[in-house]
């Protein structure tokens, strides 16, 4: 079943992507899912064992369920100090 999220990016991953954010409609079941998905379509390099996702706000795990309408930001590392 298909669903429309919004994604929001940060670091390498909206350099890569060109985009702060973009609503993405998808039928991926998990956050997991729907990073495989869109690391397809748009070429990121980082493999998602390197990042973090919160969805609505609150970090989850990848195997979280999708619903309709949820927000997702994938975290990439930060460097600094």
């Amino acid at each position: 079943m298909s669903k429309t999220v919004e994604v929001q990016y940060f670091a390498i991953l909206r350099e890569q992507r060109g985009l702060a954010k973009e609503k993405v409609s998808t039928a991926a079941a998990t956050a997991a899912q729907l990073y495989d998905e869109l690391r397809a379509r748009h070429g990121f390099t980082l493999e998602s064992s390197r990042l973090r996702v919160a969805v609505n706000d609150d970090f989850a795990p990848w195997q979280a369920p999708l619903r309709d309408g949820d927000r997702l930001v994938f975290i990439p590392p930060v460097a600094g100090g």
